[in-house]
């Protein structure tokens, strides 16, 4: 049983500071690590049901924005998690569901990647500390095991 809030995103409400690490290869056994930077800004929409994120992400080979974008449904007590990327604006790929549960929030999707079924989920922890940390993992086994492929350090601007 999920007990969703409204206000389970309230702790990402402002402006961020962003250390990325992304892995290059994604469920093909890699370990090279790309470090970036990058800057969030979070504000509530629809009466705290909705929220968005505008990103700016600062690889070596180019900056870009991304927009993150949240809803919260009543009924079900679970968030929605959209993902749009500027470099192909027209392609939202399926949410990412899911809530929080002793302070970790955990949404899962399924999804593909090259051409073969993967479920992929975003886990949020260290929410209560004034500086969260979000992970994207991959698991090709349906949910037997996990690669983490991004992390982010969240550090208020």
């Amino acid at each position: 049983m999920h007990t969703g809030s409204p206000k389970d995103f309230d702790f990402l409400v402002g402006n961020w500071r962003v250390a990325h690490e992304r892995l290059n290869g994604r469920l093909v056994g890699s370990d090279d690590w790309q470090r970036f930077d990058g800057t969030c800004s979070m504000r509530k929409l629809m009466g705290g049901h909705g929220n968005v994120d505008d990103n700016v992400l600062e690889l070596p080979s180019g900056t870009y924005q991304a927009v993150a974008l949240r809803s919260f449904n009543p009924q079900t007590r679970q968030w929605a998690i959209w993902w749009l990327d500027a470099r192909d604006p027209h392609t939202l790929e399926t949410p990412v569901l899911g809530g929080f549960e002793n302070g970790v929030g955990t949404f899962i999707a399924e999804q593909t990647l090259n051409d073969r079924p993967i479920l992929v989920r975003f886990q949020w922890t260290e929410t209560h500390t004034g500086a969260p940390r979000w992970e994207q993992a991959f698991s090709p086994d349906n949910g037997a095991s996990w690669e983490i492929n991004w992390r982010m350090q969240f550090t208020r601007a």
